[in-house]
């Protein structure tokens, strides 16, 4: 495997710095061609974080930038081509910064964008179906207006930032039919945060329980990606959002057709990192740090 062939892929490290610190150990020391970071990256709430004895304020500037900036001047020529998306518990006011250090090449910021790689076109989309959850910055309607038990609209909740979009007619089946058109998929490679439905990747442990008497649904993932996958057979997709589905299903990787799907998120204590050959993703590797 060549170094630019090499890649690795993580999701929902929520701010976590010795899981980041790893993740740089790693890239060091094995020299992928490019990483892959499939959102939920940020603290909960932003929360001030202690780097050696030292308070962290705003965890984005004091720390991811500066850190991927550090790795990039050791780095230097050996540096990956990061791709990033943001995730449902990222709030959408740090979203500048990500586009600010995009334009410094620092890495490539790809919600709603397409970025050629390797001879891949690779594309980036944030948003998940709604959640049981308030913050609404990265949630959409899925194929229609339908939301399932337990679960709170995108037009409740709040946002961090005013939405531009009509979010009681938006959902995520238009946006990919808008962002991918009429593209080739087969040398494509999607990076969500959202795994499709009903699949290895977005089962999770709500097993028997109930919204006022109405069963959950253990799977969570979004139908419309779902559907994406099954009709247009992208090379590979990456996923992350629901931590325990690898834990519970035995697997974090989910094959369709021609297309391939990796979850990245994990529930345990370690850094999980996926590892995969660009042009064979099917022999991918999960080791757990």
């Amino acid at each position: 495997m060549t170094q630019y062939n090499l890649c690795f892929f993580v999701s929902d490290l929520h701010g976590k710095i010795d899981r980041y610190e790893k993740l740089f150990v790693k890239i060091e020391e094995e020299k992928p061609g490019a990483l892959f970071l499939g959102g939920d990256l940020l603290p909960h709430s932003l929360k001030p974080q202690k780097i050696d004895n030292r308070v962290i304020t705003d965890f984005t500037t004091e720390y991811l930038i500066n850190r991927f900036d550090l790795l990039k001047r050791k780095m230097g020529k050996g540096y990956p081509s990061v791709f990033v998306i943001l995730g449902n518990d990222d709030a959408r006011s740090e979203e500048k910064h990500f586009i600010a250090h995009s334009k410094k090449a620092l890495w490539h910021y790809m919600h709603f964008r397409r970025k050629m790689y390797e001879g891949y076109n690779i594309f980036g989309y944030s948003y998940v179906p709604p959640t049981p959850f308030q913050i609404k910055d990265w949630e959409r309607y899925d194929v229609s207006r339908y939301v399932y038990p337990g679960c709170v609209p995108p037009t409740e909740g709040f946002r961090t930032v005013e939405s531009t979009d009509d979010i009681e007619c938006s959902t995520i089946k238009k946006d990919l039919e808008k962002m991918a058109g009429n593209m080739p998929h087969g040398k494509s490679i999607f990076l969500f945060h959202s795994p499709p439905y009903k699949t290895n990747l977005d089962r999770t442990a709500l097993d028997g329980m109930t919204v006022d008497h109405v069963p959950l649904d253990v799977h969570v993932g979004s139908i419309a990606i779902k559907q994406f996958i099954e009709d247009s057979q992208p090379f590979l997709t990456l996923h992350g959002h629901i931590h325990e589905s690898s834990r519970i299903t035995g697997h974090y990787m989910e094959k369709t057709s021609t297309s391939i799907a990796l979850g990245a998120a994990w529930d345990g204590p370690e850094l999980a990192i996926i590892k995969f050959d660009l042009d064979n993703p099917e022999d991918a590797e999960r080791e757990l740090l």
